[in-house]
């Protein structure tokens, strides 16, 4: 018989502020498949914690932007290098986004803004555990906007937009969507199709493109300047 907790997520929250991280426990608490397991009050407590522990990792990390000794940034590109299964979920504001870009580089899985609701919160955690990256419609126009550094070099721009004109119709339709940060859920709706056919299809874009998640295909859709082609962003 299948163990109930094998269905658990595990969540571990960085964050210097006490207060922070009890709310986010509490925010978190309703929800019956998800657990705390771990704190650290910084990144590198939250690395330690991690090589000294390897039989208790989470499967999610809530990573705050600005902490002292190390910030979360640094946090995410360490802890993706050493445990590269765990999914990372940058905390920001608004005056932070371009420190959520450079998550999103490091490896994070998405990023959310601190005054989500708890139900964006909890719905954010399902997402990042079920492979889907997590870039609320609220900040990712500007998160991309200022932090996707634009690409002068004509032949890297040639080589992105090969990229994607290598996919079929229904891969290239599934990689804009994803770009507009929509979930695998989402996109399944959008285009009359089920979820695991666009979890399928996006593990095909990955492995054609040989890209290591969906947020480079985001990061990639708009440094080719693809959203610019298809008359502006994808909605």
């Amino acid at each position: 018989m299948k163990d109930a907790r094998d269905d658990t997520i595990k969540v571990m929250l960085v964050d210097d502020m006490r207060g922070a991280r009890t709310g986010f426990m509490m925010m978190l608490s309703n929800d019956p498949n998800i657990i705390v397991s771990s704190q650290a009050v910084d990144g590198a407590q939250a690395i330690e914690f991690l090589r000294q522990s390897p039989q208790h990792l989470p499967d999610v990390i809530l990573m705050d932007v600005r902490m002292p000794v190390m910030d979360g940034i640094e946090a995410t590109g360490i802890i993706k290098e050493q445990f590269p299964q765990i999914r990372i979920l940058i905390l920001t504001t608004y005056d932070e986004d371009d420190y959520a870009f450079d998550g999103l580089a490091r490896g994070a899985s998405g990023f959310l803004l601190k005054d989500a609701t708890p139900k964006q919160l909890r719905d954010a955690v399902h997402a990042v555990h079920n492979g889907d990256a997590v870039l609320t419609p609220r900040i990712t126009g500007e998160v991309l906007n200022r932090g996707v550094r634009p690409i002068s070099d004509n032949t890297r721009i040639k080589l992105l937009r090969s990229l994607f004109d290598g996919l079929s119709k229904r891969e290239r339709e599934v990689a804009e969507l994803v770009a507009a940060g929509l979930s695998n859920q989402e996109i399944a709706e959008r285009l009359f199709i089920e979820t695991t056919s666009v979890r399928r299809t996006v593990s095909r874009i990955l492995a054609r493109m040989h890209m290591r998640d969906r947020v480079q295909i985001a990061i990639a859709w708009y440094q080719s300047g693809l959203d610019q082609i298809a008359g502006g962003k994808p909605a």
